[in-house]
């Protein structure tokens, strides 16, 4: 039990718009499909970049909003925390999508937005380790979700919606509507390894992923552009692929997808001739017992998760647009 040492303070009674959302923005595929979707609606948009990098800028500036248009917010570590790294202390982990939900709902009040729209699926639930309550992405998880909402009304503001437009989606969906943007393909990024270079490294599981998840819906041509090279050929990062195929017992650390929507995608890839099968880690994939046929794939693709915070405008919103996907 936490005990305050403060006096209770009372919830804040800024006027906040239920016309408004604020649609944090990472520069990765998600964002690009939230950011894309909501601003053609009656919403009024506000994208929001906490320390934005170029993919991040690059992704408002090509969906036709400007950095002038956008709430950016910078932050900085304590000068404290750099000197006790160079005494050789280690950081802990920091749990960037936490720290994200609280700076994000500040920003809502001072921006008088009533809705904060994340872009976390319906994915990122699995636990990491299995039969475990250990998930890697706990902060992006709709068990997260629902405590800082409740943390929120009863403590910040009662009008404060905090929520993700895209929990009723999977990964594979949220790839297919990412493809109906080829505007942004060259664009966007979701490389942690990368992300200071503003590139594809080609070899950590979030490269791989996404190349999967990506290969049943664009040419593989495209996809060794996009990513500097064919990813399923390099026979290095087989052990890697076991991880998310589901061979291995432990998911990698990473912000991935469940192996079924991995084997769901490699399937779906063969079958239409958009990958090789010979190719290294595919033939590797194939041997496995999860791997999934024709029913699994179109019954991830029209799959719909009920566990989510939409309200009635934003359900409309993103039933239609995963209805009118061209697969």
């Amino acid at each position: 039990e936490i005990i305050p040492e403060g006096e209770k303070r009372e919830v804040s009674e800024v006027v906040l718009k239920s016309s408004q959302v604020l649609v944090p923005i990472g520069g990765g595929k998600d964002s690009v499909v939230s950011l894309e979707l909501l601003k053609n609606s009656d919403f009024r948009v506000k994208p929001f970049l906490l320390n934005p990098r170029e993919a991040g800028l690059r992704t408002i500036n090509i969906a036709g909003f400007s950095e002038k248009g956008a709430i950016v917010v910078n932050r900085t570590l304590a000068p404290e925390l750099l000197k006790l790294n160079e005494a050789g202390f280690l950081n802990g982990h920091t749990p960037f999508s936490a720290l994200l939900a609280f700076v994000s709902a500040f920003t809502a009040l001072l921006s008088g937005s009533s809705n904060i729209a994340l872009s976390n699926e319906s994915s990122a639930n699995q636990s990491t380790v299995p039969d475990s309550k250990i998930n890697h992405q706990y902060s992006k998880s709709f068990e997260f979700e629902q405590d800082f909402n409740w943390y929120l009304k009863r403590y910040i503001h009662p009008q404060l919606h905090y929520f993700s437009f895209l929990r009723p989606l999977n990964e594979l969906q949220i790839a297919a509507l990412f493809s109906c943007f080829p505007q942004h393909h060259f664009s966007f990024r979701s490389c942690n390894v990368g992300s200071k270079t503003d590139s594809w490294c080609g070899r950590c599981p979030k490269c791989l992923f996404t190349y999967v998840m990506l290969s049943p819906f664009l040419a593989q041509e495209k996809l060794e552009r996009i990513f500097g090279k064919n990813i399923l050929k390099d026979k290095s990062l087989e052990a890697m692929m076991d991880e998310l195929d589901g061979k291995a017992d432990v998911k990698p650390f990473e912000c991935v997808g469940t192996p079924e929507e991995v084997n769901a995608a490699l399937w779906k890839s063969v079958e239409i001739k958009q990958i090789n099968r010979q190719f290294p880690l595919v033939q590797n994939a194939f041997l496995s017992e999860d791997m999934q046929d024709k029913e699994t794939f179109h019954k991830l693709l029209h799959h719909f998760n009920e566990e989510h915070f939409l309200s009635e405008k934003f359900l409309h919103l993103i039933k239609k647009a995963i209805a009118d996907v061209p697969v």
